[in-house]
């Protein structure tokens, strides 16, 4: 297999390398794809501790930290239980038998494995043995195991469930760089049963009561009872991914790019473009000026020379700025506005294409996964929407315009539980190919939740029960929570997301707030400047009638000091 270069570079010795691993490659009857994938850089950065194991390394990736070497003697003991299940075999027979399935093994991993076949055999055999083993020792309060026989590992699993250990071992092993392939899992079961159907069983029920444990959802009994098979999964993570997001193979999705944009206003944005959409008007008008910009001679030249002189472009752009917001006036303006814009169109050809330029490399950049365009939980309840909590999964999620209700899933939020959520986000952005249904729900939260008030509204109405400190670190939780590689749309929730919307700028209330941000909040510096000169005139007013008479103009008291004597 291929290793990583040194200085000493030998050239006979890559040759060799090559040749070994196109001739093992290409024994392979199927291709198999990267399942166990590298976080990307993009998501790691902003939370390294949520895809970093703290507890038990589990694979290649993370097996030399020296900080998980305690776990090890737990392992090799449940290594040397799991020997004695075995139907007259050893665990040396399991492992020549992972060695025979080296190339497939490998090739789930998206980032080189250094270690050597007979290495990557044992350390998967050991690895396999502690997860089945503490597959088992959760079982117990489920009164399900598969044999008596005492276990090391008792002691760090509590029945209750509240013993750190058992948590973060929990924790560690649905991380995305912390996986092993599922079908050694299931290799190693076939031992122990007389068939692959039967493994399959045990596995599956095993898998879906860790599912159970370990998912921040709380689910009703039939939406858990979802059939999930074993032979389609890649490792655990993806099992909880299935467990948690139902595959829908008939899904279309789209993906899309978000560029930056200073102005938020989506209806400003409408307005602005309004006139690029085709009519008669516009098509005439480009035609008419088209010719006459070709006229350069007689009275034609002479009128184009004094339309488009300065001070005619600049008294007829003050007035259309100034009073743009009359309708009627607004009529006029935008063809007015068309036949400068054409003009200066004509002479910024070369400074458009340099722009196209810059504008293409800037799609080209990964997309930051922002906050939604939604109002808030407290903005949304202010105008009459109750939300309910419903356990039918986050596909159930849905918003119902007659009744004003929305309906969100119930979620359980833990210190365990953003960890396992970023990976499962993670795992979604990588190997997804249809809609990201649990990056867009993120999304969703991400945009309903604000401030501690947002989610201790929801907390209040049973939709998050909240096991952290405060309802502020609730927040903090969906709002870190920031960032992705890329987006999709996602029908179903695109079109909750767009209802919301519809129905909140609908509302009196909504349009009148927006109306005093826009026109006297955010003018309060205008409106301050214009106090001030006003007051400035009336100081000049003042002044002046303390030296001429001005009471025959305007008889005011305050003006004219003869007249206060009266």
């Amino acid at each position: 297999m291929l290793t990583s270069l040194t200085s000493n570079f030998d050239e006979r010795q890559w040759v060799k390398q090559i040749r070994q691993t196109l001739d093992e490659e290409l024994d392979e009857e199927t291709e198999t794809p990267v399942t166990i994938f590298a976080v990307p850089k993009t998501l790691f950065i902003t939370c390294p501790d949520s895809y970093i194991p703290q507890q038990v390394a589990i694979g290649p990736y993370h097996h030399l930290r020296a900080e998980l070497y305690d776990m090890e003697r737990y392992k090799v003991a449940a290594a040397k239980r799991n020997q004695r299940e075995l139907n007259n075999l050893r665990l040396q027979d399991i492992v020549d038998h992972l060695i025979k399935f080296e190339v497939r093994i490998r090739a789930c991993y998206h980032r080189p494995v250094s270690l050597g076949g007979e290495a990557l055999a044992w350390l998967l055999a050991v690895d396999t043995s502690f997860l089945l083993e503490f597959f088992e020792v959760c079982g117990v309060k489920k009164g399900k195991t598969l044999t008596k026989l005492p276990s090391r590992l008792a002691h760090l699993v509590d029945l209750s469930g509240n013993k750190i250990a058992h948590d973060a071992i929990l924790t560690d092993i649905v991380m995305l760089e912390n996986q092993v392939p599922l079908f050694v899992l299931r290799m190693v079961l076939e031992c122990q049963f007389s068939s692959l159907d039967l493994a399959d069983e045990v596995l599956l029920d095993m898998l879906m009561e860790l599912s159970r444990e370990v998912s921040p959802f709380e689910m009703a009994e039939a939406a858990g009872r979802r059939k999930i098979e074993v032979k389609d999964c890649a490792h655990l993570l993806d099992f909880l991914y299935r467990f948690i997001v139902p595959v829908e193979e008939d899904v279309a999705s789209e993906t899309i790019e978000i560029h930056d944009d200073e102005d938020g206003d989506t209806e400003g944005l409408k307005n602005k473009n309004s006139f690029a959409e085709p009519s008669h008007l516009r098509l005439f008008l480009a035609e008419v000026w088209r010719i006459l910009s070709k006229l350069k001679a007689g009275p034609v030249g002479w009128i184009k020379t004094l339309v488009l002189s300065k001070p005619v472009r600049v008294f007829v752009k003050l007035p259309w700025t100034i009073l743009s917001k009359i309708p009627v006036i607004k009529l006029l303006k935008e063809p007015v506005e068309h036949i400068f814009n054409a003009y200066q169109k004509e002479n910024k050809e070369k400074t458009d294409d340099q722009e196209s330029s810059s504008s293409t490399s800037k799609k080209n950049r990964l997309p930051l996964l922002e906050e939604i365009k939604i109002p808030s939980v407290t903005q949304l309840s202010e105008v009459g929407v109750q939300f309910v909590p419903i356990h039918e999964g986050i596909t159930s999620i849905r918003f119902d315009a007659k009744t004003l209700t929305f309906y969100i899933p119930v979620i359980n939020l833990d210190v365990y539980s953003e960890v396992v959520l970023r990976n499962l986000v993670a795992y979604e952005a990588c190997s997804a190919s249809g809609p990201l249904v649990l990056t867009r729900y993120v999304e969703l939260m991400n945009g309903i939740i604000d401030t501690d008030l947002d989610a201790k509204f929801l907390c209040g109405r049973g939709i998050i029960i909240n096991h952290l400190k405060s309802e502020g670190e609730v927040a903090e939780l969906w709002n870190g929570m920031s960032q992705s590689i890329r987006l999709t749309k996602v029908p179903s929730l695109d079109q909750l997301i767009g209802d919301v919307n519809k129905f909140y700028d609908g509302r009196w209330k909504v349009k009148f707030g927006k109306f005093m941000r826009r026109y006297v909040y955010g003018s309060w510096r205008i409106l301050t400047l214009l106090a001030a000169i006003m007051l400035l005139l009336l100081t000049i007013l003042q002044a002046f009638c303390q030296v001429y008479t001005c009471s025959r103009i305007l008889p005011i008291k305050g003006l004219d000091p003869a007249l206060n004597r009266r």
